[in-house]
C-alpha cells in the first residue's frame, strides 16, 4: 500500500521517464475507479496541522489521519476492515481536500461532504453522529454531549468515542472539552487541538 517500492521504482525508472508513469499511474486510477476496483482511495495534504491522510470509499470520506498515527498503520488498518484494494488515487478526494484547505483558511465553517460512517458504529457512532451539531466557534463539554445523545452518565464513554473519531477536523470531536474547560484528548495531540481551536476562535 506504500506509494511506491524502491526495488520496483528503480527498476521502472529505467523503463520509463517519471512523467510516464505519473500518466500511467493515473490510468490505473481511473481504470480502477469506472470498474469499480478501489474499495479505497486516499491520499495526503500539508495543513497547519502537518500532513493529514485522507481516505475514501466509493460511499464518502472515511478516514483523515495525522501523520503521528503512522499513515501505513492507518492504511493497512483500512485494508483489513474495508477491504484490500486499496490506491492512492487524489481525484476521488479532490473536494475533500478543498473544504479542507477552505476550512484551514478561515474561509469555510462547515463541511459539505458525503461521509461514509462505516468505522463509527454503536454508542460512538451516536456521538460521531452528533458533533457537527456543535457550531463553529462553539465548544461542548463531554457531559454535556452525553446528556445530547440521551445517556448522560456515559461521561467516560464520550471521551472514548471523541478519542477514537475516525474523521476529525470534519466531525468536530475538537470542540468537545472537560468540565472545567481544560482541553480532554485528542488523537492530534493537544496542540492540534489547541490550534483548530484558536482557528475557530471558541469559546
Amino acid at each position: 500500500m506504500n506509494d511506491t517500492h524502491a526495488p520496483d521504482r528503480a527498476l521502472l525508472d529505467q523503463l520509463a521517464p517519471a512523467t510516464d508513469l505519473a500518466g500511467l499511474h493515473r490510468l490505473l486510477e481511473l481504470r480502477a475507479e469506472q470498474e469499480g476496483l478501489l474499495d479505497v482511495s486516499y491520499r495526503t495534504i500539508d495543513s497547519p496541522l502537518g500532513s493529514l491522510l485522507l481516505a475514501a470509499t466509493p460511499t464518502g470520506l472515511v478516514r483523515v489521519a495525522f501523520d503521528r498515527e503512522g499513515f501505513d498503520t492507518v492504511l493497512a488498518s483500512l485494508a483489513t476492515r474495508l477491504g484490500p484494494r486499496v490506491l492512492r488515487a487524489p481525484a476521488r478526494l479532490d473536494d475533500a481536500a478543498r473544504q479542507l484547505d477552505e476550512y484551514f483558511a478561515g474561509t469555510r465553517t462547515a463541511f459539505d461532504l458525503p461521509l461514509d460512517r462505516a468505522l463509527s458504529t454503536g454508542f460512538r457512532g451516536q456521538v460521531h453522529a452528533y458533533l457537527p451539531q456543535i457550531a463553529y466557534g462553539h465548544t461542548a463539554s463531554y457531559g454535556q454531549v452525553a446528556a445530547a445523545v440521551g445517556n448522560p452518565g456515559a461521561v467516560r464513554a464520550v471521551g472514548s468515542a471523541c478519542a477514537t473519531n475516525p474523521l476529525p477536523v470534519v466531525v468536530p470531536c475538537h470542540r468537545v472539552l472537560r468540565s472545567d474547560g481544560s482541553l480532554g484528548g485528542y488523537l492530534g495531540g493537544a496542540k492540534a487541538k489547541t490550534t483548530l481551536l484558536a482557528l475557530e476562535h471558541a469559546a
